[in-house]
């Protein structure tokens, strides 16, 4: 199979597959707690599929950065809900119509773009020869460090802006 192993290939549908479901049930369960732990899940078989497609960097970002957010909304859903638990069967879908035709028309959408790169040809020709993971993690460090290192500075500082004066109101409010 021109470069790629049958475990490889096993491996990034096995993950692919727990993505959607795990995907799917973030929508389906009626507990913030269940949804987060299903959008955690679906994360960690991301970062298993960047892992099986040889992206080594991407997927253990992928790993600790969602284990690492999905804590901290874990603590805020618990701190700030009023049915974290989902236990007094909360109705949590807004829009319903509006959201059935949105998900219908991207459902239309991707269906109509996976035929045409079908029936095109697929994206194009593959690069034919990648530069070595050593030298991709270079590039990337690079451009984070040099262009993006602004951008990155600035969202760390607005999200730890955000965690203190969350916790400054939660104190607060318990005084």
């Amino acid at each position: 199979m021109d470069g790629i192993s049958f475990w490889q290939l096993l491996a990034v549908a096995v993950f692919g597959l727990i993505a959607v479901w795990f995907g799917v049930a973030v929508f389906r369960t009626h507990s913030m707690m269940r949804s987060a732990l299903a959008l955690l899940f679906a994360m960690a078989a991301l970062g298993g599929l960047f892992l099986a497609l040889e992206a080594e960097f991407l997927g253990v970002l992928q790993l600790m950065m969602m284990a690492t957010e999905m804590a901290i909304m874990a603590i805020f859903m618990i701190m700030y809900m009023m049915d974290p638990g989902g236990l007094g069967q909360m109705d949590m879908t807004h829009q319903k119509r509006a959201a059935l035709g949105a998900g219908i028309v991207a459902g239309l959408a991707a269906a109509a773009l996976a035929i045409g790169l079908a029936s095109g040809g697929g994206w194009g020709a593959i690069v034919a020869a990648a530069p070595d993971p050593v030298k991709q993690n270079h590039d990337l460090g690079i451009e984070m460090m040099e262009r993006s290192m602004l951008i990155f500075e600035t969202a760390g500082i607005t999200i730890l802006v955000a965690m203190v004066a969350a916790t400054a109101v939660a104190i607060r409010r318990r005084a």
